[in-house]
This record gives C-alpha cells, sequence and structure tokens, in this order.
C-alpha cells in the first residue's frame, strides 16, 4: 500500500466478508491459487494508491483468523448486519474518514488501479457523495440478469442501473453498453445516510442496492474502468478466475524472461 501525504482527505478502504452463502459456502475462504480468496482481494486493494487503511470487516472468527494469518487487518461486526453497506456503515461510524471504498469482498481480481482512481476522485471532488466504476460490457452481458447495465447522464452520473437490457438497441450503436462493476467510494455522511434509508420500491424489484441511493435523490458519478471484474459466486467462476490468474502469471512470466534476453546486438 503507498500511504498518501495530503492530510486534506483520510480514505478508507472496507472489504466485507461473511461466512454463509448459499451457493458457495465459506466463500471468503475459499481457496484460490493457493490462497483464500479474500487475501486475494485484500492484496489488491493494500497496492492501491490513495488509501490510509485497508480493513477487512466480518462477524466470522474464522475469516478474522485467516485475515490475520496473512497479516491483514480486521474489524469484528455485528452479526445482524443486512448487507455489506450496513456493515461498512457500522464500522465507519467510529472511523476518523472522510470517505470509504466498499471493495466487494468476492472479487480477487479487482483491479487496484480502479481502486485508485476511486480514491483520488474522493479526493478532488467533494461534491460528489458516491462514486463508481463501470467498463465496456462484453459479449453476452446485455442480456445477462447477472451483468448489472448503467445508462448515464451527459455529466457521466448515473441515470439507471438494472438487470435488464439498457439501453435498449432499439437503434443499435447509438449508445455504449455499460456493465457496472460493484465497487463504490462514499462520503462517510453519504454512506451514512444511505445505510439509515429503508429499502425502496425499485431496489427491491431489481435487487440492487445502489437504487436506493438514485430513488433517495443521492447522485452516483461513474468512472470509466480500464477492464471488467469476476465477482466469484459458484465453483465455476472459481475456475475462471483461476484460469485468468495462470495466464497473468505466465503472460508476466514471458514478458520477464523475454526483457532479460535483451535487444538484438549488431
Amino acid at each position: 500500500m503507498h500511504p498518501e501525504k495530503n492530510p486534506r482527505s483520510t480514505v478508507v478502504a472496507a472489504i466485507p466478508a461473511r461466512y454463509a452463502s448459499t451457493r458457495l459456502p465459506a466463500k471468503p475462504l475459499h481457496p484460490i491459487a493457493g490462497k483464500p480468496m479474500i487475501e486475494h482481494v485484500y492484496r489488491r486493494a493494500a497496492a492501491a494508491r490513495g488509501l490510509q487503511r485497508v480493513v477487512v470487516l466480518t462477524d466470522d472468527e474464522r475469516i478474522a483468523t485467516a485475515v490475520r494469518g496473512f497479516g491483514g487487518e480486521v474489524e469484528m461486526t455485528p452479526a445482524d448486519c443486512s448487507s455489506g453497506t450496513d456493515r461498512i456503515a457500522w464500522a465507519a461510524r467510529g472511523w476518523d474518514a472522510e470517505a470509504v471504498i466498499n471493495v466487494q469482498g468476492d472479487e480477487p481480481l479487482i483491479d487496484p488501479q480502479g481502486i485508485s482512481e476511486l480514491a483520488a476522485h474522493l479526493e478532488r471532488h467533494p461534491e460528489d457523495p458516491i462514486v463508481t466504476l463501470a467498463a465496456d460490457a462484453e459479449p453476452g452481458d446485455l442480456d445477462n440478469p447477472n451483468a448489472v447495465k448503467v445508462v448515464l447522464d451527459l455529466q457521466g452520473y448515473a441515470l439507471y442501473f438494472s438487470r435488464a437490457a439498457i439501453p435498449y438497441p432499439r437503434n443499435p450503436g447509438r449508445a455504449p453498453v455499460r456493465k457496472h462493476l460493484g465497487i463504490y467510494g462514499y462520503r462517510k455522511e453519504a454512506l451514512l445516510r444511505l445505510a439509515s434509508l429503508a429499502p425502496t420500491p425499485l431496489e427491491q424489484s431489481e435487487s440492487l442496492e445502489q437504487l436506493r441511493a438514485l430513488e433517495n435523490g443521492l447522485r452516483i458519478r461513474v468512472l470509466p474502468a480500464r477492464s471488467t471484474s469476476y465477482g466469484v459466486d459458484t465453483l465455476a467462476d472459481v475456475a475462471l478466475v483461476e484460469r485468468v490468474l495462470s495466464e497473468s502469471l505466465q503472460a508476466a512470466d514471458a514478458s520477464e524472461r523475454g526483457g532479460s534476453r535483451g535487444g538484438p546486438t549488431t
């Protein structure tokens, strides 16, 4: 982690992690390439710039023990927190922080650069209560309800998030299809306000918590992401992530070997 010296903004990256999962039990501790998933997420967050702290928030001592085991920081939170946002808000009430980034605990390929960009935006734009990321959609995302789409206004703020096909391609090519990445940066006051609000109709219909913010008039700035990310919910997702990690390591190794040979001689 590379802490920033600017005293104007303190940004904390929080990783909520719960043990129970209906599709993949003990998900944060599931091994990926020989390490628990939560370790991959933590180390990628810790590689981001602009953070003063990275902390895992959990209600399970097994997760806490694993985090301490690889040298990470962890805080215990109540078991009755109904969502990751609620878990972070509970902890953040006691933090001397101006902004918080919610890093999903099931995205072991999260891009540190994306986290860095959220931290920088939170510092430079205190007028934005919430900021998130979106990437260009991949083939099949438009009709995939598990790939959340987002449409923006001309200033780059979210108009709507949906599992449905938006924008509908009545005239293809006129507007880009953007896939929302589940990472959020909050001004602390916006986070606490959001967590205090009751669930809203659109949020409940789509099962998308970010719609609660829009339905209550909280603007969400959407920044472009360099690449997409992959959440892990099933064993098939684990296999995909391990394949991507393996290919990345092989490419890095090949690049290092090529560089060590030096350029052609004359």
